[in-house]
């Protein structure tokens, strides 16, 4: 039985000491075992776990490191991988019926670079239908619009790291309905390789995490060129996690961005975010988007749409009658587009995001709402992406940071938005503005 006080732990003082043999990975995969057993696999989002198998890593680990051999940078982590992400002779579904049972020979780019790094895959998390619908209410303790597996891991505390694929636009969103720290690296950062990729236009991995420092290192770990995914860069490797512990030259200053679509916020969003940005003082001033953001929505579903349609060609001929009826009506949708439709929405994104660099040129990072309000039962999902499409179907980076919180306790997420490329300088400002929350709760 392990001692599951061991996870309350932050990803970098874990990994600190797993480093200097304060701590072996059987103690920290003995806690994570025991959390599980604890909870359920239901409760902490998994769709797949084993114990035994979980233990035979760490044991290699364990043995890897008696050897003197130098270590990665994850060594002896556990995360949790989420279910459209393939990893050999293991189970990954993707959230579909017809695929139960299925195991990929090969690893994905992801889980490839992660046992590079030396980290325990934990287990496959729970995912939409195919990655692209909404997530299972498999457990009551969420609300209406459930996180998917991954955010949920981490917020239950059975995994300091988690990764999924991003391929709706909602994990953001999710991370903040969970309480956890989510962040969608700009687009192209992250190989895709070996995931179940149906929207390659705007689809990206996002890391999960209690706090900043966790998802800059995962995120870190992840980062770099692919040639078998031709969004990917050669680039220097970023030093994430250096940058997002370093103190910002000067104070950094935050963009409030209401979007289009701030009346999908709830009133308790709303209200929150007013008292947020007079809070912030003069390190925040507002900048309302551009008239020509309002259709902004409207063209990345038109993509979204299209894309799906033509990757799931295959499933939708041989696994009709497993398609659930929402699914049906979206790749019906995608099939009856235009393509002049669907090429003038991709070439859109040039004119948008000359618009929002003319924002991004006068701040840090933009601020605003992660989601449209805290995890409800009872409430619709169909505004779920409101605040997350806009970001996604550009490319930048993204991250939600749980500041905020409803007057009944539910997580409602702040939302920061970066240069396309600037990864490093927005987890660095992120870092910065938990860090001025966590001093005034202090005082």
């Amino acid at each position: 039985m392990g001692d599951r006080r061991i996870l309350d732990l932050p990803a970098v003082l874990l990994r600190e000491r797993l480093a200097s043999g304060a701590m072996r990975a059987i103690e920290l995969t003995e806690a994570v075992v025991a959390r599980v057993e604890c909870l359920g696999a239901a409760t902490t989002g998994f769709a797949w776990f084993d114990a035994s198998f979980a233990r035979r890593q760490a044991a290699s680990l364990d043995q890897f490191r008696g050897r003197g051999r130098a270590l990665g940078p994850l060594h002896g982590l556990a995360v949790a991988v989420d279910d459209t992400i393939d990893t050999a002779w293991i189970p990954t579904e993707r959230g579909f019926a017809a695929f139960e049972g299925r195991v990929p020979e090969k690893e994905s780019a992801i889980v490839e670079r992660l046992r590079s790094a030396g980290a325990m895959v934990a287990g496959k998390t729970r995912v939409g239908e195919l990655g692209v619908g909404a997530c299972r209410r498999e457990d009551q303790s969420w609300g209406g619009s459930t996180p998917d597996g991954a955010a949920i891991a981490v917020a239950t505390g059975v995994v300091p790291l988690a990764v999924g694929m991003d391929g709706r636009s909602a994990l953001v969103g999710s991370a903040a309905q969970a309480g956890v720290t989510g962040y969608r690296p700009s687009f192209g950062a992250i190989s895709r390789r070996g995931t179940l990729d149906l929207v390659p236009s705007l689809s990206a991995p996002c890391v999960f995490a209690p706090n900043v420092s966790g998802v800059a290192l995962l995120a870190e770990a992840l980062f770099g060129f692919d040639s078998a995914d031709t969004a990917t860069a050669l680039a220097p490797h970023p030093r994430l996690a250096d940058h997002a512990g370093t103190a910002p030259p000067v104070v950094p200053t935050l963009a409030f961005v209401r979007t289009p679509w701030w009346d999908c916020a709830s009133p308790e969003m709303q209200e929150a975010f007013d008292e947020l940005v007079a809070a912030l003082g003069d390190r925040c001033f507002e900048a309302p988007l551009p008239a020509i953001f309002a259709d902004s929505r409207i063209l990345a579903e038109r993509v979204m749409l299209a894309e799906m349609a033509k990757n799931l060609t295959g499933i939708q001929q041989r696994h009709q009658a497993a398609l659930s009826p929402a699914l049906k009506d979206a790749l019906d949708k995608g099939d009856s587009m235009l393509a002049r439709d669907y090429l003038a929405a991709l070439d859109w994104r040039t004119v948008l995001y000359a618009g929002l660099d003319a924002i991004l040129e006068r701040c840090d990072a933009i601020v605003t709402p992660a989601a449209i309000g805290p995890a409800r039962d009872g409430e619709g999902t169909a505004d779920a992406t409101a605040f997350n499409a806009l970001w996604a179907f550009l490319g930048v980076p993204s991250l939600s940071l749980p500041l905020l919180e409803t007057p009944d306790g539910l997580p409602m997420g702040v939302q920061l938005v970066g240069r396309r490329g600037e990864d490093a300088r927005l987890l660095r400002t992120a870092q910065w503005l938990e860090t001025l929350f966590e001093r005034e709760m202090q005082e």
